[in-house]
């Protein structure tokens, strides 16, 4: 009968032993974890934003089609602008807002300055795409 010693039966067990292993594996997988979990809330937020201005950016241009001149259309479209923005959520001191009323053709471009908001906190983590995000919307005035 051959006698083992101490150190081996101890280095035996300690090779079967799996109780630190999730916490291990757990510690390796949870940054990388945490940001994609972080990506996703920041781009979440940059889409919905970037929905809300495009949306913004149409109920303008559709507001401005019953002006009578290119001034009262491009007021139609800035208050448009300026009553849903608040309603889309977003900061509208941050939006701007531009009318281009040229050759029959109603152009409205919405900008937002997203910089300082949720969705952008994760730039220094994840990538982000611009944080000017810019919409427009056209419409034709008559002759359909």
């Amino acid at each position: 009968m051959r006698k083992t010693s101490g150190t081996s039966v101890a280095v035996r067990r300690l090779r079967r032993d799996q109780s630190g292993a999730t916490a291990v594996e757990f510690a390796f997988l949870a940054p990388v974890l945490i940001l994609i979990l972080m990506g996703i809330t920041g781009y979440g937020g940059y889409f919905w934003m970037s929905h809300s201005v495009q949306q913004l950016a149409n109920d303008a241009a559709r507001a401005a089609i019953p002006g009578a001149s290119a001034a009262e259309r491009a007021s139609l479209a800035k208050a448009a602008v300026a009553a849903g923005a608040g309603d889309a959520q977003l900061i509208p001191a941050k939006v701007s807002t531009e009318v281009i009323d040229r050759d029959g053709r109603l152009t409205v471009a919405v900008s937002y300055d997203a910089a300082q908001s949720f969705a952008f906190a994760v730039r220094g983590v994840t990538p982000m795409p611009s944080d000017q995000i810019r919409r427009r919307a056209s419409v034709q005035l008559g002759g359909y």
